[in-house]
């Protein structure tokens, strides 16, 4: 064999050779390319490897057969005396208000602060837990009532727990309006007041539905 043919020989052997390491280089490369992508991806996404997390909801999908509370009628006469029995409190953050409420909606109930409507929900009951207050006399706890909107957080606490309500919506409606109390499927609040302040032409109504419950303040 002539040396010139040898020569050939080893220059396309290292050709090759040379070839195929910079195959190598270029796979390994990318394979590296491609794990340093899916470890930032990892970083970045959220995960679902640790324990499942859960929210309650406050409405009982499964309780709708429960039985609804009945309201009574609106007192026959609205100044009539009677007991002021306190059973919880109320506070309104975004208005600045912490009230202690009663039982009970004659005017000699509340005038001392914010009167559960007998007969509605419990604070945090299933149905519609119903107060009503002044807004320019006597604790005029409602007077911002106005104010409201919705996210603003109610906060009714009595023996049994401490209950948040958000706010969903506000209307005014006329003093005949007597189905603002009425009962519906669900854990709501209403609030209302006379509207415009000083004035009992109208009631300022506020909604909300129950969003979390605690133990007692106390």
């Amino acid at each position: 064999m002539s040396r010139a043919g040898s020569s050939r020989r080893r220059v396309v052997a290292l050709g090759l050779l040379t070839a195929l390491a910079a195959a190598a280089v270029a796979v390994a490369v990318a394979i590296g390319l491609v794990v340093s992508d899916a470890s930032g991806a990892e970083r970045d996404a959220p995960s679902l490897s640790g324990r499942r997390t859960t929210t309650t909801s406050a409405t009982d999908a499964t309780a709708t057969t429960i039985p609804l509370p009945v309201p009574e009628d609106p007192p026959a006469d609205p100044r009539a005396d009677g007991p002021v029995v306190p059973v919880g409190t109320v506070e309104i953050p975004k208005i600045g208000l912490v009230h202690t409420v009663y039982e009970g909606v004659t005017l000699t109930v509340i005038d001392h602060g914010p009167g559960h409507w007998p007969g509605t929900a419990r604070p945090g009951g299933w149905g519609n837990v119903v107060f009503a207050g002044h807004r320019v006399s006597h604790t005029h706890p409602l007077r911002r009532i106005d104010e409201l909107v919705t996210g603003d957080a109610i906060i009714v606490g009595d023996s049994t727990g401490t209950f948040t309500y958000r706010v969903t919506g506000s209307e005014v409606v006329t003093p005949d309006r007597v189905d603002i109390v009425d009962q519906h499927p669900g854990r709501t609040i209403t609030l209302f007041a006379c509207h415009p302040p000083g004035s009992a032409e109208s009631r300022y109504v506020v909604r909300g539905q129950l969003s979390n419950v605690g133990p007692p303040s106390g």
